[in-house]
């Protein structure tokens, strides 16, 4: 059960890490994704500080719904634009991650309710032994979501220099 729990994350890791050292270091970002994408980083590291910074209860549960739609959501933003700078195959990831970012972020919702020993439902029960891993799973996921955000501000607005002007 908990390799199932885990195996999101697993995917959205690898794709992402594809994503950014493949296609963007190929074809360089644009100004808009300069700032776009740490920005998307940024509403998905929310998501995990709030299920380890927040208590559980109800109405912490509909705030932390709220953020997983909004950056749901937030992440597709670029879609529109990405058509004309992408090839078929990075759009095609793109899908790929936006199919995976609900489940992630479910999944982090569920890990929540272990945590904190909520009346979690009898599927979910059998991680209760597993918490103090789940615990550490996600502040670790945490941290690498937080050095990924300060990659992508750092690097491509600070210290990438575009070889052929990449169209802002």
């Amino acid at each position: 059960m908990i390799i199932l729990l885990l195996a999101p994350f697993i995917v959205q890791t690898l794709v992402i890490l594809f994503d950014e050292f493949y296609f963007h270091i190929r074809r360089g970002l644009p100004k808009w994704e300069r700032i776009g994408h740490p920005l998307d980083t940024l509403t998905v590291l929310a998501c995990f500080l709030f299920v380890l910074w927040v208590p559980y209860s109800a109405l912490a549960l509909k705030f932390y719904i709220a953020l997983a739609i909004f950056s749901c959501i937030f992440v597709t933003k670029d879609e529109f634009v990405h058509k004309e700078c992408c090839p078929a195959s990075e759009q095609w990831l793109h899908a790929l991650l936006f199919l995976n970012h609900p489940i992630v972020l479910t999944a982090t919702g569920c890990i929540w309710s272990v945590l904190e020993s909520a009346r979690v439902p009898d599927w979910l029960h059998s991680l209760v032994p597993h918490a103090i891993f789940l615990r550490t799973f996600l502040r670790v996921q945490s941290g690498f979501i937080a050095l990924f955000f300060l990659y992508q501000c750092i690097y491509w607005n600070f210290l990438w220099k575009a070889q052929d002007k990449v169209p802002e």
